[in-house]
């Protein structure tokens, strides 16, 4: 990811909205350097502050992601069915506070209504085309998506084809794959 932890590679993540579902999924690898530490690991997770639910994956240091997590919940408590806000708030923080802003990972969320990318340089993107990924295969992911979005698939079936595409390709993906889903609104 970054300078300080040089060996630590990334995972990949996909986000996909497609008849009236919205699907995170991601694999399992986690890798250092030429290692696979972990193929299991559990990188999506569905969040429910308030009881709505909100789907989350995560690309980069674990510890950062659940702390960036944490902080994403506790926005979205404070502003219920808001998802871009919570975001844009969190976003803010995690580009200005001075613990926040050496945290290293990037997050896809969605509520079913919004599909965003947050990341650390205080981006929050809502991805063209109904598709977003992250990660170190997070590009050879998103390009299968976008080519596999006008097949007669789902957003599931798109999401666990490309992240098996992706897999493929990136030594740091693997086929573990966890997928969470909601309604789109």
């Amino acid at each position: 990811m970054g300078e300080r932890f040089p060996g630590w590679h990334g995972t990949t993540i996909i986000g996909v909205r497609k008849g009236g579902r919205v699907v995170v999924a991601g694999d399992g690898q986690v890798s250092l350097g030429q290692t696979v530490i972990k193929g299991t690991a559990r990188k999506v997770r569905r969040l429910e502050p308030g009881g709505r639910p909100v789907l989350c994956g995560f690309a980069g240091s674990t510890a950062d992601a659940f702390t960036l997590l944490e902080r994403l919940e506790k926005k979205l408590e404070a502003a219920p069915g808001q998802l871009q806000r919570a975001a844009v708030e969190l976003a803010k923080d995690w580009r200005t506070d001075k613990y926040l802003r050496n945290l290293e990972a990037m997050l896809i969320v969605s509520d079913g209504r919004d599909l965003l990318v947050i990341t650390g340089a205080g981006d929050v993107l809502e991805p063209e085309h109904d598709v977003a990924a992250i990660g170190s295969g997070g590009n050879y992911a998103l390009a299968a998506a976008r080519a596999l979005m006008d097949q007669d698939l789902d957003a599931e079936a798109i999401a666990r084809k490309s992240l098996a595409i992706a897999a493929e390709i990136c030594v740091y993906t693997n086929g573990n794959v966890t997928v969470e889903s909601l309604d789109a609104a």
